[in-house]
């Protein structure tokens, strides 16, 4: 089968982007790897509606991305946190690819916003597509991809 021949409808790339493609989605979970929390935090600092990032929230908790833990200010009734979960975790190099994406293509003229580096020496971290045997950076013309077992004939 070629490519146009495989139905998309069982995608992961497009259940992924069912979940996480919207852009405020995408910006709450930028925020929540930065160590945003709270519900406030989140409104302000993104800018978005009560409504959408209650929507927003409410989805990536449902789906397993967030997951909420219970505090309480003094005096205040109790509120929730988000927290990353694992599988939110496991969207951190999405995000660290869409950085570096964004410092090559769509950079600011006075430098990027994070400077992301390695903890033990410094060195810049970002994203590349290797090869699980051989752990070397992959360029696409050296990637074969073919259909696999989950492939369906497009109707």
């Amino acid at each position: 089968m070629e490519w146009l021949e495989i139905s998309t409808e069982n995608c992961p790339v497009q259940r992924t982007l069912d979940l996480v493609g919207e852009k405020w989605t995408l910006l709450i979970l930028r925020d929540a790897v930065n160590g945003v929390r709270r519900f406030d935090e989140f409104h302000r600092h993104i800018g978005l509606s009560e409504a959408v990032l209650s929507d927003r929230l409410r989805k990536l908790t449902a789906s397993g991305v967030l997951t909420t833990v219970p505090y309480r200010e003094p005096g205040s009734r109790s509120r929730n946190e988000y927290r990353l979960t694992r599988k939110g975790w496991d969207l951190w190099p999405v995000l660290i690819a869409l950085r570096q994406w964004g410092e090559t293509h769509a950079a600011d003229p006075e430098g990027p916003v994070l400077d992301v580096r390695h903890t033990d020496c410094g060195g810049q971290v970002r994203v590349v597509v290797e090869c699980a045997e051989e752990h070397a950076a992959l360029a696409p013309r050296e990637v074969s991809v073919r259909p696999g077992p989950g492939a369906r004939r497009a109707g």
